[in-house]
């Protein structure tokens, strides 16, 4: 009896053990379809959702820079700081919270092979060696420009201040309208960090983009569509405060603005054109979007961490005004946990 028993376990979990495989394929032939699939009900939202998230781009970045004619939000005003510092924790949060979690889905997903996308840890790795790459490219840049800048005579009008854009400039600048004590090296760094950042936010929009217009899932998209927008509204705020303390040209602003506003609705748009040759459960979508969080999460999490919060924080306005600085952990807290908190929906 003992025998027979033993036996009849056995066999059941040779049985499932061998039915493993076929459940692994069995999920990834209808992970996208799920319970809810309807490709017509589908590309009506996709359609709404290429407005709505183009017009929320557009808001959250746009604000910074057009809310300059406030006093208050000048970038030497205390209000700025406490806004940028809640930025910086939407983008923190946006790098740990959502990029990184849909790298290690992706390439720990059943769809690929154990070997080696389950044994070695792909996502940290990537990330580790783009946030490398980030601090490579950051402190290149500001030793190039050191080179291009000597900081011996100052700027007094402007006029004087586009030359930086040409590299040509010297000493302080005189930042949106105003005189501030901005070097030329410092003004240079601005302008790395809001490059570099846009960067790391446009492949992950064109990632995310892709994935929303591949899906067929109307159940999936309609939360999908409202975290993106708010998503896409404060990440743009982050970015747009970078803009705005690089003082850019009417034209850089302009290509920075259109870039960062258009990428995810082109990733649906070209999502829509590709849903009927991509899968993203393919495993050739997975490993290329995985790597692509993973780059684009280090990369974020770099620039958040030490280009935004710790430059700010470890710098004199904040280390000499406590009570300002209590307040503006209170805004990174605030952004990074509003943006986790959309991590569910999204």
């Amino acid at each position: 009896m003992v025998r027979n028993n033993f036996n009849f376990r056995a066999t059941i979990f040779l049985f499932l053990l061998a039915s493993l495989p076929l459940v692994s394929c069995e999920e990834c032939s209808s992970k996208s379809k799920g319970g809810c699939h309807d490709r017509n009900e589908a590309l009506k939202l996709k359609v709404i959702a290429i407005f709505c998230i183009l017009l929320s781009s557009m808001i959250g970045i746009c604000l910074p820079i057009f809310t300059t004619s406030i006093p208050a939000l000048k970038p030497d005003g205390d209000l700025f700081v406490i806004v940028k510092a809640f930025a910086s924790g939407v983008i923190l949060a946006t790098g740990y919270m959502h990029v990184m979690p849909d790298s290690f889905a992706d390439l720990t997903s059943p769809c690929l092979p154990q070997q080696p996308w389950h044994k070695f840890p792909f996502t940290t790795f990537i990330a580790m060696i783009s946030a490398v790459f980030t601090l490579m490219v950051d402190s290149f840049s500001i030793s190039y420009f050191k080179k291009k800048l000597p900081m011996s005579s100052s700027l007094n009008n402007l006029d004087t201040t586009k030359e930086l854009e040409h590299g040509h400039g010297h000493g302080l600048a005189v930042v949106n309208g105003h005189d501030k004590n901005v070097t030329a090296e410092q003004l240079m760094r601005y302008r790395v960090v809001a490059q570099v950042l846009e960067l790391g936010i446009v492949v992950h929009s064109v990632v995310i983009g892709l994935s929303l217009g591949a899906s067929e899932n109307p159940c999936t998209i309609k939360p999908l569509i409202a975290a993106l927008c708010f998503h896409q509204l404060f990440e743009g705020m982050g970015l747009g405060g970078c803009i705005l303390q690089a003082d850019y040209g009417v034209k850089m602003k302009g290509i920075m603005v259109f870039f960062f506003s258009v990428t995810t609705p082109f990733g649906i748009i070209l999502g829509i054109g590709l849903s009927k040759v991509y899968s993203d459960t393919s495993p050739t979508a997975l490993i290329v979007e995985g790597i692509l969080n993973a780059i684009s999460a280090g990369l974020l999490n770099y620039m958040a961490l030490v280009d935004l919060l710790a430059n700010d924080f470890m710098g004199a306005k904040l280390q000499s005004r406590i009570k300002l600085q209590l307040w503006s952990y209170v805004a990174v807290l605030l952004g990074a946990g509003g943006m986790s908190v959309l991590a569910i929906w999204a």
